[in-house]
């Protein structure tokens, strides 16, 4: 189980979390975040986050998609989207 990044609300950062164990990466992500929330719950099993979440954490094994991730979802209005940009190497390292 992933915990939260260390100041970060842990509700959120499971939310994310979930949906993107199913995702196939950065490329699906756009039309995810585009979904109807029926549509985003069905395909995900998972709430579609909300344009005002305050901590739409994203996060990948280096960093790099991440930060591509985190980047999209801003560019579509998410205004709460962050990366963590220690990756999951550095939640490994610390919580792991």
């Amino acid at each position: 189980m992933l915990a939260a990044p260390r100041g970060r609300p842990r509700a959120a950062f499971l939310q994310l979390a979930v949906a993107a164990r199913t995702m196939a990466g950065v490329s699906e992500l756009e039309s995810a975040l585009q979904m109807e929330p029926a549509a985003f719950q069905a395909l995900y099993s998972a709430e579609k986050p909300k344009l005002q979440e305050e901590n739409l954490i994203f996060f990948c094994q280096m960093g790099k998609r991440g930060l591509q991730a985190t980047q999209l979802a801003r560019g579509l209005g998410y205004t709460g989207a962050r990366n963590f940009a220690g990756a999951y190497r550095e939640w490994s390292q610390k919580e792991g």
